[in-house]
């Protein structure tokens, strides 16, 4: 009951709408983008003042706001897509173009598994969902989304499993690997994945979590001095799989998308300074569509990266699918 329009929008909203004709799905869920921008002041607030903190004089205050109504828009899409991963994830198949598809082709072709690098940017979750449905055998690593949310009860962690985790979950090859500190229990599992010429999908924008600082490394990232996780570029260097970089951007439309997959990155020598490249494409991705990256709206993540000062903890409010990857 803590958020009532949330749950009716995971629950009957979204998925009776994402059978309509894509054209109206999407109109739907703008329309409800533009409900929270209006109606979720906090939030909306949050996200402005990140966005100019962050990025600087690049925005402003009237391009922030408009910014800001874009990320609300973009997060009740992103629910969407998960409802059209359905069956073989062909209702929502249709309306992605995958490009680069060749350079994943190859680097399997090697033998040696291959590691997709992303940020939490746009439907990435449903990106990884789509490259398994159309013939790639892929494993994603992180955090579970439930063991992220203070607060959360058990009913609300039902409701998670039912209406977003299992959606995605269904497009994977292997259970998910989750990373624990002091533990190499996630690297053996990626790395029995990989040896299987498998696909392993990391998110390396996430913050680290209190007992990984030690591991982090200082980046350039966003025009600031980050601290990230390099564990993209460490699982490469150990197993001898490439990395590519994957990004999936939505059109003007909102209902067409683009998944780019690069060639292979390289990851030799220094590991922080391999690790860098993967952080300038991340970089170069949320420049280029600042609405897609979903850490405007967490304050506390964005200062636990080193982006912002560390301040008091900010309030949440649900737009959608929370980050899910820590690596």
């Amino acid at each position: 009951m803590r958020n009532a329009e949330g749950v009716a929008y995971w629950l009957v909203v979204a998925p009776l709408a994402s059978r309509l004709p894509a054209s109206l799905a999407y109109r739907v869920a703008c329309r409800r983008g533009d409900w929270g921008f209006r109606h979720r002041t906090g939030q909306r607030s949050e996200i402005v003042r990140n966005l100019r903190q962050v990025l600087g004089d690049t925005f402003s205050p009237q391009e922030a706001e408009r910014q800001a109504r874009e990320f609300f828009r973009m997060r009740s899409c992103e629910v969407i897509d998960v409802m059209r991963l359905r069956g073989r994830a062909r209702s929502l198949g249709k309306l992605v173009e995958i490009r680069g598809r060749e350079h994943l082709d190859a680097a399997l072709a090697g033998g040696k598994g291959a590691i997709l690098c992303s940020a939490h940017f746009g439907s990435y979750n449903s990106a990884f969902s789509l490259l398994h449905a159309s013939g790639f055998p892929v494993t994603s690593t992180g955090r579970p989304l439930s063991s992220q949310v203070s607060g959360m009860s058990s009913a609300e962690r039902r409701l998670l499993e039912f209406a977003y985790t299992r959606r995605v979950q269904r497009h994977r090859q292997r259970p998910g690997i989750e990373f624990q500190p002091g533990r190499l229990q996630g690297a053996a599992q990626a790395a029995v994945a990989l040896r299987a010429n498998e696909v392993v999908t990391f998110s390396s924008d996430a913050p680290p979590l209190d007992a990984d600082r030690t591991r982090a490394v200082d980046v350039t990232f966003l025009g600031r001095q980050a601290r990230l996780l390099p564990g993209v570029v460490t699982l490469a260097q150990l197993t001898g799989a490439p990395v590519l970089m994957v990004f999936m951007h939505r059109l003007a439309d909102y209902r067409h998308q683009v998944l780019e997959i690069s060639a292979p990155v390289p990851v030799e020598g220094d590991a922080a300074a391999a690790f860098g490249c993967c952080v300038a494409a991340m970089d170069a991705a949320i420049r280029e569509k600042p609405a897609h990256w979903v850490y405007w709206a967490n304050t506390d993540d964005l200062a636990s990266s080193g982006l912002l000062p560390a301040a008091p903890s900010a309030g949440t409010a649900d737009v959608g699918p929370q980050p899910a990857a820590r690596a």
